[in-house]
């Protein structure tokens, strides 16, 4: 759960250590081949101790144990998974209705991951998301761009069409209260934030009336 910038600045300090490792190895007349190694695992010891050091950050600044970290991150992998297979179906699909409710379930299911990748203690927060209607969004969606797909459609095959679109849009909407579940407490700490900024900026005589009364 690394941001870019944090894995860009580890590996930017990996090659500065492997070419300092190199050139100190040259710069003592070791052999090229040799210095060529050991700058090699210059970057890989370095890769390790850094990565180590950012992640105990993380997990610091979280309140995560390494567990729940592996757990987190392995729950994100799953679900991105689960948003690709969502995806792939999107060309298959040739009702306008449910290409629509795929647009916004895949809109949503990217800001849900996204905010869990930032903030992992959120989580806890949208754990029904990632445990269930993730994959049960994916599965549905599959099968769903398979049915559409055959040439021949019996009263049967009509029937559960419908009902997988039914389905599809009660997911959609718990997907949404899934978003609003995971938004909850930070709209909670904006209105306290502006409730404390409109404190600030009141005027100094109904500041004191307020508290007069």
């Amino acid at each position: 759960m690394l941001n870019f910038k944090q894995i860009t600045i580890r590996h930017i300090l990996n090659i500065l250590v492997m070419v300092a490792t190199w050139s100190i190895s040259l710069w003592f007349d070791v052999n090229f081949g040799i210095s060529t190694l050991l700058g090699v695992v210059g970057y890989g010891v370095s890769n390790v101790v850094i990565k180590y050091v950012q992640q105990f950050r993380f997990l610091k600044k979280w309140g995560l144990t390494h567990s729940e970290y592996k757990h987190i991150e392995m729950q994100l992998s799953e679900a991105n998974t689960e948003l690709r297979n969502i995806n792939r179906c999107f060309t298959k699909i040739r009702s306008i209705s449910i290409f629509k409710q795929l647009l916004e379930m895949n809109r949503m299911a990217k800001r849900i991951i996204n905010i869990v990748r930032k903030n992992p203690r959120k989580f806890y927060q949208a754990e029904q998301f990632f445990y269930a209607h993730i994959h049960s969004a994916s599965e549905l969606t599959e099968k769903y761009a398979l049915l559409s797909t055959q040439p021949i459609k019996s009263a049967d095959v009509h029937l559960t069409l419908q009902e997988t679109r039914d389905t599809l849009e009660s997911l959609n909407n718990v997907m949404q209260e899934d978003l609003q579940t995971v938004l909850a407490s930070d709209i909670e700490e904006l209105k306290m934030e502006l409730d404390f900024a409109k404190l600030n900026t009141m005027p100094k005589e109904k500041l004191m009336h307020r508290e007069e009364n």
